[in-house]
């Protein structure tokens, strides 16, 4: 939800900085990279030792580098495929490291159901990305949905950020808030593939009866 607009007001911002990077012969891609490991390094550290404010504030201005690599793709005036793959690769990363991050932690501290939410968050997170990207890459709508990336990384470094500065029960709020969110999400876009491939196979055939969907065997 917040992508649509967030991103863009962002983006809109970053755009000076963006030129400014590309002028000096930074690549998109090296950007990229480099907020990864920044954001993967401090999460798999920060985390798990409990430093979690430290950890909410240096992980998201890590993570806001992925949309400063978009404002030097586009100063660049060049779309780079593989610019793109990378940049998903990354953000599946990002989120991943976070949310084990926060399970190692809970597991340390005898937080058991925030563990759970943690794991369940992991698998949806990388679940909501997965359907989008096959759905486009047969053709179909699969995205949108009340929980995308945006909303996993404010809901979950807000969390524990919250908790770090003694708000004991911020973590385990924004955890449910996101579990309950990544399902319906979930949900929202394997609706939103079904009713994708029935338009498409409407529109080529004249029937609203649509075959099963092919099986994926790999």
């Amino acid at each position: 939800m917040i992508n649509e607009w967030g991103r863009a007001a962002i983006s809109r911002s970053l755009e000076p900085a963006g030129r400014w990077l590309v002028r000096r012969g930074i690549h998109p891609d090296a950007m990229t990279v480099f907020g990864t490991a920044g954001a993967t390094g401090f999460a798999i550290w920060l985390i798990p030792t409990g430093h979690l404010f430290a950890a909410s504030m240096i992980v998201w201005g890590f993570a806001m580098l992925d949309v400063l690599d978009g404002a030097m793709a586009r100063a660049r005036g060049v779309s780079s495929p593989f610019g793109g793959v990378l940049d998903s690769l990354c953000d599946r990363i990002v989120d991943g490291t976070v949310f084990a991050g926060i399970a190692w932690w809970a597991a340390a501290n005898d937080r058991w159901t925030i563990v759970a939410l943690a794991l369940i968050c992991l698998i949806s997170g990388q679940l909501i990305s997965y359907i989008k990207a096959r759905a486009e890459a047969s053709g179909l709508q699969g995205g949108g949905g009340v929980v995308e990336r945006a909303e996993r990384l404010i809901l979950g470094l807000t969390g524990i950020g919250l908790t770090g500065l003694g708000v004991w029960w911020a973590v385990d709020v924004a955890l449910w808030l996101l579990t309950v969110g990544s399902l319906v999400t979930v949900g929202q876009r394997i609706h939103a593939v079904w009713a994708s491939a029935r338009e498409q196979y409407g529109a080529a055939t004249g029937r609203t009866d649509a075959p099963e969907p092919t099986r994926d065997v790999g």
